[in-house]
């Protein structure tokens, strides 16, 4: 998995007061959760462009104050009026312990339905996994290249290496639907 650096600073007070004076001065109010202490912090919102704005899932490497911290992000809360994040919760990364995560799907291959005329429908963008910290790739490539017209990828047919999937296994990945054009005329013609 992909790894990006993020720094912060050490927040004394929380509750709604302080959280508002946070957001005004454009910080984002921040807990890290897991493997001990929980750690109340504050990191500036631009920061949270590259990590939030993204398909990609990263490892955030936390500088808090000169203290490093390896997490990934549990949940991202946005306002909703104006869609600005107003609060982020990350979970520490042990490498002894296994987390759920969610990771990209990356599609491969050229798809025999859409070569005859189908169209892919991509149903998932992301997976969520479980697993250790060190088998997680920075994307689930799954192979399209074998659906056919009208037919699927379900979860159950994606198998990764050292990763538990937890999605439902009846759940579609991707189709190809079948346009008209090749379905034939199903209504009767008038005479």
């Amino acid at each position: 998995m992909k790894t990006i650096d993020l720094k912060g600073y050490y927040r004394n007070q929380t509750g709604k007061e302080a959280n508002g004076r946070i957001r005004k001065d454009g910080w984002v109010p921040c807990e890290l959760y897991g493997g001990g202490e929980n750690v109340h912090f504050a990191a500036f919102i631009a920061d949270f462009k590259q990590i939030v704005y993204t398909p990609n899932t990263y490892t955030v490497k936390i500088d808090i104050e000169g203290t490093t911290h390896a997490a990934v992000i549990k949940e991202v809360q946005f306002n909703p009026l104006n869609e600005e994040i107003i609060h982020v919760d990350f979970v520490r990364v042990q490498e002894d312990k296994p987390m759920k995560i969610k990771l990209p799907i990356h599609y491969v291959g050229n798809s025999i339905g859409v070569r005859e005329g189908g169209k892919l429908i991509k149903k998932l963008r992301f997976l969520n996994v479980k697993g250790l910290a060190k088998n997680m790739p920075a994307a689930i490539e799954v192979d399209i290249s074998e659906i056919g017209l009208g037919k699927s990828i379900r979860v159950s047919d994606i198998k990764v290496e050292n990763l538990e999937v937890l999605n439902a296994p009846a759940i579609p990945v991707a189709s190809v639907s079948v346009p008209r054009s090749l379905k034939g005329d199903e209504t009767p013609a008038k005479k």
